[in-house]
């Protein structure tokens, strides 16, 4: 059986090539997640090919498979025509980011149609502007992963079953997968915390997008109860999910090849411990 690989989201400053590597290095890290460009804006920073091509042989040497978060202001479903047209534009700008540095994936939120009588323009807006995009990729290209939010608002996916809606609008598109935050889905409402719960809910997710597209877990405890619609992280085992769902989720065939990212608080040291403590349930499960 093969096993999820573990890392966390890493800082880039001074550079991907030198601080991300360094981040993963010192925290055992197997998978890393990072900002290709500015999260809190639509920049688009002139490409530097030298420091790209660091990054991918660095990461390729050490064997760290790497995913790009792409920036936190895309909202494909927003009534807005400006942040529509930028949200489309810098989708695919982390696509394009994501193949210069070598990457398996960009995750983009899922986002919000904002005012409920946007809703059915929102899957219509999403279908014209990201077609294009999604059929200039090549097989090599990194996968699309659409993260479900935490249910609040206008969310488009408030709950996994409205991933069907999306994936409509998107038709299908084989480069097209997930990216499960597992404080977002109990803050939408899915109790993975009660005994079976996750693999319940993996169970549900794998019956609506099959088990293929299933290509990363967002790896987080919640400071909120489940139900609470708030994104809020906690490192695992201090929050409202707790320790055992997670060694659960490990023990899910979903998640055998979907990196665990840790996007939990603090820095080396809180996620050294976390990827430390992920791998001992790692080999626990791996041994059954």
């Amino acid at each position: 059986m093969a096993i999820p690989r573990l890392g966390a989201h890493t800082p880039t400053s001074g550079g991907m090539a030198k601080r991300s590597i360094a981040y993963a290095q010192e925290i055992k890290a197997e998978a890393i997640q990072v900002f290709a460009s500015n999260p809190r804006g639509w920049a688009m920073s002139e490409p530097n090919p030298e420091a790209d091509k660091a990054f991918s042989d660095k990461a390729l040497e050490l064997d760290i498979e790497t995913y790009v978060h792409a920036p936190f202001l895309i909202n494909l479903g927003s009534p807005t025509p400006s942040t529509y047209e930028n949200s489309i534009a810098a989708t695919a700008y982390a696509l394009k980011r994501g193949r210069e540095i070598g990457s398996k994936g960009v995750v983009i939120h899922t986002g919000s149609a904002v005012d409920e009588n946007h809703v059915d323009k929102a899957w219509k807006q999403i279908n014209k502007g990201m077609m294009p995009v999604l059929k200039k990729l090549k097989e090599d290209d990194p996968w699309l992963l659409l993260e479900p939010t935490a249910g609040q608002g206008q969310s488009l996916v408030k709950k996994l079953d409205d991933l069907t809606k999306y994936f409509e609008a998107l038709e299908w598109h084989p480069k097209v997968g997930v990216c499960l935050d597992t404080c977002h889905v109990f803050a939408a409402g899915h109790d993975i915390a009660k005994k079976g719960g996750m693999t319940e809910t993996l169970d549900l997710l794998v019956k609506i997008v099959g088990i293929e597209r299933i290509q990363l877990i967002h790896a987080n405890d919640s400071m909120d109860v489940c139900g609470a619609l708030k994104d809020r992280h906690q490192n695992i085992g201090d929050g409202e999910i707790g320790v055992k769902p997670f060694e659960e989720l490990l023990a899910h065939p979903a998640v055998q090849n979907a990196p665990l990212i840790l996007e939990t608080p603090g820095m080396e040291p809180e996620h050294g411990r976390e990827v430390a403590m992920l791998s001992k349930m790692r080999d626990k499960v791996s041994k059954k």
